[in-house]
C-alpha cells in the first residue's frame, strides 16, 4: 500500500472544498487508480473525473502510467472556455 498526495485545482478543488487530497493506492498503481480512488474519497468529484487531466511530475499523463509516493501528481479540470457544466446538485448512487 502506498500512499500518494494528489494536488487538486479550480472546479476539482473547490468539489472536494480542499486543495489535495491524500489517497491510499495498492503498489504498483497508475493514473487509472488515482482516478478511481479520487471518486471513492470524494464522490462530489465523480461528475468531473472523466474530463480531467491527471498530471505526474508536471507531465500530462495516460492512464497506465504508474504512480508512487514521490510523484508530484495534479488533477486538472477544464479551464477556461466553460464548455463543461458539471450538477453539483446530483448525485451518483
Amino acid at each position: 500500500m502506498v500512499r500518494v498526495r494528489v494536488k487538486l485545482f479550480a472546479l476539482a478543488k473547490d468539489l472536494a472544498g480542499s486543495d489535495h487530497l491524500e489517497l491510499d493506492l495498492a503498489d504498483g498503481a497508475t493514473v487509472a487508480d488515482v482516478r478511481a480512488a479520487l471518486g471513492a474519497a470524494c464522490p462530489d468529484l465523480m461528475p468531473l473525473l472523466p474530463q480531467v487531466l491527471i498530471a505526474v511530475d508536471a507531465q500530462y499523463s495516460e492512464e497506465s502510467q504508474p504512480v508512487s509516493p514521490a510523484n508530484e501528481i495534479a488533477c486538472i479540470p477544464p479551464v477556461s472556455g466553460g464548455g463543461i457544466t458539471i450538477d453539483t446538485t446530483s448525485r451518483l448512487p
